[in-house]
């Protein structure tokens, strides 16, 4: 797949995008380069983040506890679809597999510290 930025220009954010999402966007295209198909799925991320913040403003005047529909006391909605949206986002950024800032998967760094770890324990077991 193409990449389609260069050193010297970035993307620009969609024009749409909210102050939190244009600051993930500009924060992952600073560090990154990124092929067409992945700027869509960061697109993506960008627009829950800001659906997250308009959620969570919101939830700052409601109360956290609501009538069911059976009169019964439940958590609001709102903390559920929160809750649901930053997984979300966690899925969306984890699809682009972008690497820390030593150039490193982050999934990779974890595998090896666990073999790591598992490999020393057998070490340690034998000795």
């Amino acid at each position: 797949m193409e990449v389609i930025q260069g050193l010297d220009s970035l993307p620009e954010p969609p024009v749409e995008l909210g102050r939190r999402g244009a600051e993930l966007w500009q924060a992952v295209l600073t560090e990154h380069e990124l092929r067409t198909d992945e700027l869509r799925v960061l697109e993506d991320a960008c627009r829950e983040v800001d659906l997250i913040e308009r959620m969570h403003a919101e939830l700052q005047t409601a109360p956290l506890v609501v009538k069911g529909s059976m009169g019964q006391d439940v958590a609001n909605p709102l903390v559920q679809e929160l809750r649901q949206h930053r997984a979300l986002v966690a899925r969306l950024l984890g699809a682009l597999k972008l690497s820390d800032e030593d150039g490193e998967d982050r999934d990779a760094q974890f595998r090896t510290d666990r073999a790591r770890k598992a490999a020393l324990t057998r070490w340690r077991g034998s000795a």
